[in-house]
């Protein structure tokens, strides 16, 4: 392998291009972690030295996250808020993320901070070879009952879609942008990561998994256990598997 000497100047033909990401996060009533999960991801992507944006998605939140979200962008040209009048649910802020994005690559985590966006990185890596990165949840920090409850979601999709997905609502992803460029998503709720995948894999784009951590919630609540997000998610899931299945 030839290479470049210290010299020898650097042409735009030999030039790295710049990382072109968009990273958005869903957010409802997120008013103790907005912040700071913006300001880490901010000051990553500053080192990498990326094309970047960042999206705060506010799906309608009571709280303060919204006039927080407001002052974050504010205060820097790269980050961008869009609102929901009202809160239409997860799937509808993930689709208002994946619409935002401009950018080459699109990542998305939850804007509660229980991931560690040091960990995003590591992944762009294999996107020279694969079209998603679909992370899978290492040590859990969730009861007993709401990892079975995954676990066993996880595998209903997988079966009813031939997927190999180890946490299918890993809220811990990458994607190329094309892979939703005519893609049509109706999912509103918490079926809207089986849906992309399904309709991606349909598509024929490559996915590959890789663990990440999982950290204690330290402020807000969770959501998505609620009786009446999980009975919309199951209506969801097996319309779904019946439009795609009769889609040619």
């Amino acid at each position: 392998m030839i290479s470049q000497s210290a010299s020898e100047p650097r042409t735009d033909s030999n030039r790295p291009h710049p990382i072109s990401i968009s990273v958005f996060f869903p957010c409802y009533n997120e008013e103790g972690n907005v912040a700071r999960t913006v300001e880490k991801a901010r000051a990553i992507l500053d080192q990498l030295d990326a094309d970047y944006e960042l999206i705060i998605v506010n799906d309608g939140s009571s709280d303060d996250t919204a006039r927080i979200a407001e002052k974050i962008a504010a205060e820097n040209p790269a980050v961008k808020v869009v609102h929901h009048p009202a809160n239409l649910g997860y799937g509808e802020a993930l689709q208002s993320g994946f619409k935002a994005a401009s950018k080459n690559l699109v990542f998305y985590t939850d804007g509660d901070g229980q991931f560690d966006f040091a960990e995003m990185p590591p992944l762009l890596d294999l996107m020279q070879e694969y079209d998603i990165v679909s992370c899978y949840r290492l040590n859990r920090r969730d009861s007993t009952l709401r990892k079975f409850n995954g676990w066993c979601w996880t595998k209903l999709v997988c079966l009813l879609f031939g997927l190999k997905i180890r946490d299918i609502d890993c809220a811990f992803k990458l994607y190329k942008r094309e892979v939703f460029d005519g893609m049509q998503l109706t999912s509103t709720g918490a079926l809207i990561d089986a849906e992309v995948l399904a309709r991606a894999a349909r598509k024929g784009y490559t996915i590959t998994q890789k663990g990440v951590h999982h950290l204690p919630r330290t402020a807000g609540r969770q959501t998505g256990a609620n009786l009446r997000v999980i009975i919309r998610a199951f209506r969801e899931l097996f319309n779904l598997h019946k439009k795609i299945r009769n889609e040619k």
